[in-house]
């Protein structure tokens, strides 16, 4: 066992499903789903009209300084709070650790600007209901917020938690689509093992919940389901046609082994192992999941372990149709009849945030000893030949998760947690 080993000592989220890990194992313990009738915009033009909202956050609750939150898009503020939920969760202050060897590796989407905060220089350029191009650079800029950029930037989650934290060392932002996340912890456990850090902060974030997103990023890949919104998101179901937005945000304080014991730290869980495959999508030609497979058998190689000491999947499971079918695939030929879970029945895609909030649900899953249920799992497709966890959660000896996310371009990524 090596001081480098790269241990997890606490851990926060923000979800749709609860904020705090309480919160959030109640309605996993609950089969309580976070998808609901979007209320922040209105969606009734749109190509869904279901998301997974956060709907009783209260930024000021976390933020400081408070006029932080001026510079602050709503992925930001996610960020923060979970990050300030994780701190605390390690026994950590901004004081404790050599702050050039405490850093912030987080994974984040581009974020889109919310339409609220350039409507008054849209509409200085527009005449007759019709928008003057040339108009932009002489009218517009003076309708804008001077600091406007700065709440959109996608690195800026990370730099407001170092700032807050004092941490001096390697401050890094991974925008990698859904596997964004994934990707930063695995950047995070490299920077510990080559001895870089003593501390990082990493996770993702992200709210999909912008008309922007909902209209651009969207097409083809909501679900078209017209009943309840909690039915609407169906990983691996025979009857799955899409997915659903959310948002959220989980952060995980990562260290080496030997900091963390120095300073008596709990340990909740061992980081390790990583693995990253693309699989470029050619023209004509669809994508086989060979990245997939390459990602989980090189995360396990990478662990070191065998297959008997992992006891579950924490799947991508998106709920689009042929998505579903290649990641089941690569699951079962690699890892057999292992129990899977599918976190996004309960809170849909939250993009570059989705696998640390799902990470998060795996914690809680060691924490407990009991695998939650994916929620509309009704119809099993035989074309996904996975063991899902449904009906009833199932009791497990918290060794060990394969966390798995995949792009829609090709990138896939792995990460497997054994429990210490």
């Amino acid at each position: 066992m090596s001081d480098r080993e790269v241990v997890l000592t606490g851990y926060g989220i923000v979800s749709p499903i609860g904020i705090g890990k309480d919160a959030c194992y109640e309605s996993l313990h609950q089969g309580r789903s976070g998808v609901i009738s979007v209320k922040s915009f209105d969606a009734s033009t749109s190509r869904c009209a279901f998301a997974a909202e956060i709907c009783d956050f209260e930024p000021k609750q976390y933020v400081r300084p408070r006029k932080s939150l001026k510079v602050m898009s709503r992925d930001i503020q996610l960020a923060f709070a979970a990050a300030e939920m994780a701190i605390s969760d390690a026994g950590l202050t901004p004081e404790m650790g050599e702050p050039e060897r405490k850093g912030v590796i987080f994974g984040t989407d581009l974020i889109y600007t919310d339409p609220e905060s350039v409507d008054s220089a849209y509409r200085s350029c527009t005449e007759n209901r019709q928008f003057d191009f040339s108009s932009w650079g002489t009218r517009a800029m003076e309708n804008m917020y001077p600091l406007w950029l700065l709440k959109y930037l996608p690195n800026m989650s990370a730099c407001h938690i170092g700032i807050a934290q004092d941490a001096r060392g390697a401050n890094n932002s991974i925008t990698v689509g859904d596997t964004s996340s994934l990707i930063a912890v695995a950047e995070a456990m490299h920077a510990i093992e080559r001895g870089a850090l003593d501390i990082a902060i990493t996770g993702g974030t992200s709210s999909q919940l912008n008309p922007t997103v909902f209209d651009f990023r969207g097409r083809g890949r909501f679900s078209q389901h017209r009943g309840d919104p909690t039915q609407a998101c169906r990983p691996f179901d025979r009857d799955r046609d899409g997915t659903v937005h959310g948002e959220g945000a989980a952060a995980f304080i990562l260290e080496s082994r030997s900091h963390a014991e120095k300073r008596g730290a709990e340990i909740i869980a061992t980081v390790a192992g990583t693995a990253s495959y693309f699989e470029p999508a050619k023209e004509g030609a669809e994508l086989t999941g060979i990245a997939i497979r390459h990602s989980i058998e090189g995360a396990i190689s990478d662990a070191n372990v065998g297959i008997d000491e992992i006891d579950h999947v924490n799947a991508h499971g998106i709920a689009l149709p042929q998505e579903d079918q290649l990641e089941a695939t690569a699951i079962q030929s690699v890892l057999g009849d292992i129990p899977v879970i599918a976190p996004k029945s309960y809170f849909g895609n939250i993009g570059g945030g989705g696998g640390a909030v799902e990470m998060a649900i795996s914690l809680l899953a060691f924490q407990e000893g009991i695998l939650p249920v994916s929620l509309n799992y009704e119809n099993p497709d035989p074309a996904c030949p996975v063991n899902v966890v449904h009906h009833e959660p199932r009791k497990i000896a918290g060794r060990g998760a394969v966390l798995l996310n995949q792009g829609r371009d090709g990138q896939a990524a792995a990460v497997v947690l054994l429990t210490d």
